[in-house]
């Protein structure tokens, strides 16, 4: 019997995890951990950042009666450490460690369930390894080509005017032509304090543009990690051939997808979605939520999240 959910918020009670520890990968000590139904439908979780890392209300999306459901907090994200190392972590290592814990675990095959850079992730393994993949639960997608990166850093003030406003604020004005590479320059200082102050910045800007109705929020304690590998990720063109995805979706539309995208998500806007829809083909399902931005916590989000989770 599916556990109920709170009816309210669209979430499932707080879960402990059943498993946890870290596996060693190069000069990286990567934690997981293992919630819900240890004979349930496995679900590998990505988080979003790069650089966001696993959270408890990441657990509560999930009917721990029906999935086991696994979480790893990438390279240099979360829990792993060393905490924000951008030393051997590539979108390739990221997909290794992916692999090395499914052998370790004895996973045949698993459904990846990601969002932001999770669906980036989740694209990139399955290309590189769709035999082990059994469906795709995709939220707010990035491609993680150029025009979406430079989107981000340039053209969302058109949605988030004060909030680009104080991002740009931080470097001096003769480096706004490229904010990136200045942002880069400064979050990769021998200076913590630079660091430090650069990371609040950069990390300050998404969040205040993650949901329909803007906030200023606090980054929290991700947002050195995030802004570090966000760097790091995005003055490398995130590890990947230019339109990477796109061009190898033939690899993988023989899979379910269900893509959950807000209309008026402003950070991964919603062609992104809609074209890696079109291009999938039938096995594809694209719902446009049109009450919600980029967070998966909106409730039209959550709402149609869960109804794809008792599909797969």
């Amino acid at each position: 019997m599916r556990q109920d959910y709170d009816s309210a918020i669209h979430l499932f009670p707080a879960i402990e995890p059943f498993d946890s520890g870290f596996f060693e990968r190069d000069n990286h000590q990567i934690y997981y951990e293992q919630t819900g139904n240890p004979a349930g439908k496995v679900i590998l979780f990505l988080h979003g950042g790069p650089g966001a890392g696993c959270s408890p209300a990441h657990r509560r999306l999930f009917d721990p009666t029906k999935f086991r459901v696994i979480f790893i907090d990438q390279r240099g994200s979360g829990r792993s450490k060393p905490y924000g190392s951008t030393v051997n972590n590539t979108t390739q290592d990221l997909i290794s460690d992916i692999n090395y814990l499914r052998q370790s675990l004895e996973i045949e095959k698993w459904a990846l369930f990601g969002g932001s850079w999770g669906s980036t992730l989740a694209l990139a393994y399955a290309i590189d390894s769709p035999a082990f993949v059994s469906a795709l639960i995709l939220r707010g997608v990035f491609l993680g080509t150029d025009s979406e990166i430079n989107w981000y850093l340039y053209e969302m003030k058109r949605f988030f005017p004060e909030a680009h406003e104080r991002f740009v604020s931080f470097i001096p004005e003769e480096e706004h032509h490229d904010i990136l590479l200045a942002y880069h320059k400064r979050l990769t200082s021998d200076n913590q304090k630079i660091r430090n102050e650069a990371a609040k910045f950069f990390a300050s800007y998404e969040n205040s543009c993650a949901t329909l109705h803007a906030e200023t929020r606090d980054a929290g304690q991700s947002a050195i990690s995030m802004a570090v590998l966000e760097a790091h990720y995005f003055m490398n063109n995130c590890f990947m051939p230019t339109d990477h995805i796109l061009k190898n979706v033939r690899f993988i539309q023989h899979l379910p997808c269900y893509i959950v995208q807000g209309r008026h998500d402003v950070i991964c806007p919603p062609i992104s979605a809609y074209n890696l829809h079109k291009i999938w083909g039938r096995k594809s399902k694209l719902t446009l939520v049109d009450d919600a931005g980029h967070s998966a916590f909106e409730n039209g989000t959550l709402r149609n999240l869960m109804l794809f989770l008792q599909a797969i």
